[in-house]
């Protein structure tokens, strides 16, 4: 039976060490089949979009470059030959589908196996729980020093998604969280630590004992300067009243009222306009 060496949350060191469940870790490691798993995971990550350029495919050399005959050279046909400066490539890639089919069974056992090289080798722990309250980078990075992994590839492997755990791992560039149901033997070969949630063995959550924000010491987050006060608008004045109007209307020169008044009488003296004669009949 083999065994990991097991931590509380807060990266102590428990006395008794974990039992790994049998029926995953027998210790039997298939080489053969990780490399069929690990050669299938590299070629479905290329594009194969690698593109050469044959002589078909290069504008000009239409035309020989001189005669056949008489020139003392050797006989050409195009200037785009692939011995040319300039020319076609012979052979270069041109694009392709690399994707590789693995079958079920084997990438499970290609994934045990790799468990189990990384567990014979005492590079498997076990983890209470990654208790994070929120995403820390500075947490989790003294969680890993306190392990005595700091500066090497881990790979954290966790019950679950655990959103926490993985933001706080982005901007670090040796550690990888990934969920446990979802690890590639890649990632686990690549790693050379591997952490394990207890929870992920088990299938229930572990009893917490001891915490993790209480072990590594939390830095309080500034807090954000408070901002400035908008500047009060401006204040309209207030419009005229009546009576500064009525002062306003008594400036006015008396010459525009007599205008005013004489217009008015001579309207008053037209007489109305006479009514239309009527017409007289014929015979009168």
């Amino acid at each position: 039976m083999l065994e990991a060496i097991h931590y509380t949350a807060g990266g102590s060191k428990r006395p008794a060490a974990f039992a790994l469940p049998e029926e995953l870790f027998d210790g039997t490691v298939n080489e053969p089949v990780l490399h069929q798993a690990i050669k299938a995971y590299l070629n479905n990550q290329r594009q194969g979009t690698a593109k050469t350029k044959t002589r078909s495919f290069i504008s000009g050399g239409n035309q020989k470059p001189w005669k056949q005959k008489g020139t003392g050279r050797a006989r050409q046909g195009s200037t785009r030959a692939p011995h040319w400066r300039g020319g076609g490539t012979v052979f270069g890639p041109i694009p392709r589908d690399y994707t590789t089919e693995v079958p079920r069974k084997v990438k499970a056992l290609a994934r045990r196996s790799a468990l189990n090289a990384r567990a014979r080798e005492g590079r498997l722990h076990v983890v209470e729980k990654i208790a994070l309250e929120a995403p820390s980078t500075k947490t989790l990075a003294g969680l890993l020093a306190k392990l005595g992994f700091d500066g090497q590839k881990v790979l954290v492997l966790t019950h679950g998604v655990n959103r926490n755990a993985y933001l706080s791992s982005r901007n670090l560039q040796q550690v990888h969280v990934v969920p446990y149901s979802d690890v590639a033997p890649y990632d686990v070969l690549w790693s050379a630590q591997v952490i394990v949630e207890e929870s992920a063995f088990t299938g229930r959550e572990a009893e917490v004992t001891e915490a993790l924000t209480a072990a590594v010491a939390k830095t309080p987050r500034t807090p954000k300067a408070a901002k400035a006060p908008k500047a009060a608008k401006a204040v309209k004045a207030p419009k005229a009243t009546k009576a500064v109007k009525a002062v306003k209307a008594a400036k006015k020169p008396a010459a525009t009222k007599a205008v005013k008044k004489t217009s008015a009488k001579k309207a008053a003296a037209k007489p109305a306009a006479k009514k239309a004669a009527p017409k007289k009949k014929k015979g009168e």
